[in-house]
């Protein structure tokens, strides 16, 4: 049996940890062999690859981002995508893909397993926790901990100056790490996608947060928009899967509060900073385990299946449930937290 292994979609920390557990079983109780494919789905379409064996992978754990590199290049969109990646893996001689990415990179593989034969197994990966099949994808945790350590060190400074601070997280369509890292770095405005915000009841929070002495963090996700706006944009181009590139609703949100309030307020984007570095201990622990069930699912021959963390089991469920609906922040949830708004 030889396997194949790609990384797709956004980089993320703990795909190494995945990589090194399907790599490290694999070989020592399956006796399989291993290609990784370079960059995502451009790998198997250009039969890019790099050898995985255990030394490739010695070393790897605690390194954030892939050793295999990642893109969004999407085959459906390709003349004869399929067709290639279908004559690369034979050429290759490639029985089975892993197949680690979001819902992107995961919905091709859907595709692939259920309507054209690919053997495939997913793994989730995403920093917004937003596949619903799973409780919590690996990345997540890293992404909650860098946020709450700059809402942290963002309330010293801000107190400093008794200016508002705005922190603009990752978030497209979900507001997990938002509320996560917001509530953990007492935030006391929290925005998130699946709300729309007024800017006269944030800036209300605001002035009241003042009255009491004390100075206003608003930790707001990329994707929250205002009641009467639409989502900001960085630019209007598109990726490969029709994504427009996100950023800015921090910085138009803090002029917004300036105007209204009078107060001083800047902005911090943490972007690409919450995806980078060394994953934390969780997602270690969850990567691995990811790595080894989806293995097993190879073996098992039970193909166009994802593993998932469902309480403290890896559970396996079909790709294409898995990515047929994004996983929100319940209302309920939002209105728990916002006792401490204001």
């Amino acid at each position: 049996m030889r396997v194949g292994v790609l990384t797709g979609g956004g980089d993320c920390p703990g795909l190494n940890a995945v990589i090194r557990g399907i790599v490290r079983k694999g070989v020592q109780e399956f006796g399989y062999d291993f290609v990784g494919y370079r960059d995502g789905w451009r790998g198997p379409l250009e039969g890019d690859t790099v050898r995985l064996d255990i030394p490739a992978v010695r070393g790897i754990l605690p390194r954030g981002g892939t050793i295999l590199g990642s893109s969004r290049t999407n085959p459906l969109k390709l003349e004869n995508g399929i067709g290639r990646i279908k004559a690369n893996l034979a050429a290759q001689e490639v029985d089975a893909l892993v197949v680690i990415g979001g819902e992107d990179t995961l919905g091709v593989a859907a595709r692939l397993s259920d309507e054209y034969g690919v053997p495939c197994v997913g793994v989730p990966k995403t920093i917004d926790n937003d596949l619903s099949a799973t409780d919590y994808t690996f990345g997540f945790d890293t992404a909650v901990g860098i946020a709450t350590e700059a809402i942290d060190r963002l309330h010293t400074t801000a107190e400093s100056h008794m200016r508002v601070l705005v922190c603009e997280v990752m978030g497209r369509h979900a507001g997990w790490i938002a509320i996560h890292s917001g509530l953990a770095g007492g935030a006391n405005v929290i925005l998130i996608p699946e709300q729309r915000f007024d800017v006269e009841q944030v800036c209300g929070w605001i002035t009241s947060r003042f009255k009491a002495s004390y100075a206003p963090i608003v930790v707001v996700a990329e994707g929250a928009m205002p009641k009467d706006g639409d989502v900001v944009l960085k630019d209007g181009t598109l990726d490969s899967f029709g994504h427009v590139r996100l950023s800015g609703v921090g910085e138009w949100l803090a002029k917004e509060i300036e105007k209204r309030t009078g107060k001083e307020a800047r902005t911090t984007v943490l972007g690409h900073i919450q995806r980078g570095g060394t994953p934390s201990a969780f997602d270690r622990w969850l990567a691995t385990r990811f790595g080894l069930h989806a293995i097993e699912a190879v073996r098992d021959g039970d193909f166009g299946k994802m593993v998932a963390l469902r309480g403290t089991d890896i559970v396996r469920v079909p790709i294409a449930e898995a990515t047929a609906q994004l996983k929100t922040v319940d209302p309920k949830l939002y209105e728990e937290v916002g006792v401490f708004f204001g």
